[in-house]
């Protein structure tokens, strides 16, 4: 055991809970300002020992309230998609936490599952996101075993949105109108139009409204919202490394408007993956039998297309791209 720790600190590697074995589970409310506290999930290394417990619809296997294990721990942000929830991806949180990383994921007041009140003011989430990185490195009870200089953020749909603007990206949302116009017929305008949004109402969002932290050394992105509506200005303030997943047979946000124009727009090439006969929802983890009889739109990927094997090797990619980037 000691000539692990003497090759780690040769090796200029953070002894990055080396010797935990599980993970650990907390969920959390932080100050929102005059609105309501955001609901926050925290997954990270420790070494109790874990059960079986409920999250939501799915099973964790965690330790509820368990000490931390490790020091100078890096830190990931999760941004959820479109009436989601901080569980939206507790599978890549847990691989993150035993990995050595502390996963915190917000619900995003005002585009949750249970709240739709606020879906198209987007320049609500990297704010919220920004206040969880402040609450995570100043607050949370383990944040002295947190390393300020290493923080990624993950991000789908919605969320790939919110972690591209909060690492520097201006979109201007006045495109969105003339898109839905002319591709009336897209799950995303659509879905739009079935909550009653204004798309004209938001067209002269001011460029400060954006909240950007610099913080962010590195991001994970998955089938982008609005991608179009950046173009190349509007990211050339993104100076982070950037991995793209994109879905070969995304029909809900299709790729061409929304995942290429990131790609190909951003100031470095991304670490990109397009993921062979997959779906928009396929980036979300695998349902079980109730959910999928509740909501088998999020649930039924195209036949052939094992979810549970992909979310196995995206999960590992996930997680060794934050480990070579937050070094």
């Amino acid at each position: 055991m000691r000539l692990m720790v003497i090759v780690i600190f040769l090796l200029g590697l953070a002894p990055v809970a080396a010797f935990a074995t599980d993970v650990g589970f907390e969920e959390v409310r932080i100050s929102n300002g005059a609105e309501p506290p955001l609901i926050v999930g925290i997954w990270y290394p420790t070494d109790s020992p874990a059960t079986s417990s409920a999250l939501g619809d799915v099973t964790q296997t965690v330790a509820r309230g368990a000490p931390l294990a490790g020091n100078r721990l890096p830190l990931v942000v999760m941004s959820h998609g479109g009436a989601g929830w901080y569980g939206s991806h507790y599978d890549t949180a847990l691989a993150l936490a035993h990995a050595g990383f502390v996963a915190a994921a917000v619900s995003h007041a005002g585009d949750t599952f249970d709240d739709q009140s606020r879906v198209l003011q987007l320049w609500r989430r990297p704010a919220q996101l920004h206040r969880l990185i402040d609450y995570m490195l100043d607050d949370w009870h383990g944040h002295a075993q947190l390393d300020a200089t290493r923080v990624g953020a993950f991000g789908f749909s919605n969320g790939g949105f919110t972690v591209l603007v909060a690492a520097g990206a201006i979109p201007d949302l006045s495109t969105i109108g003339p898109f839905c116009q002319t591709h009336a017929d897209q799950d995303l305008c659509e879905a739009l139009r079935h909550f009653g949004v204004d798309v004209h109402s938001i067209a002269n969002v001011p460029t400060d409204a954006w909240v950007h932290d610099p913080r962010i050394g590195a991001l994970v992105i998955a089938a982008p919202s609005f991608g179009f509506a950046f173009g190349r200005t509007g990211l050339s303030g993104v100076h982070a490394p950037v991995q793209l997943w994109s879905a070969a047979d995304d029909r809900h946000q299709p790729h061409p408007d929304y995942d290429e124009p990131v790609r190909d727009h951003l100031p470095r090439a991304p670490d990109f993956h397009m993921v062979a006969n997959a779906g928009h929802y396929d980036f979300l983890p695998p349902c079980d039998a109730r959910l999928s009889r509740l909501r088998p739109e999020i649930c039924i990927s195209l036949p052939g297309f094992d979810r549970a094997a992909f979310h196995e090797q995206f999960n590992v990619n996930v997680v060794d791209f934050f480990k070579r980037m937050l070094r």
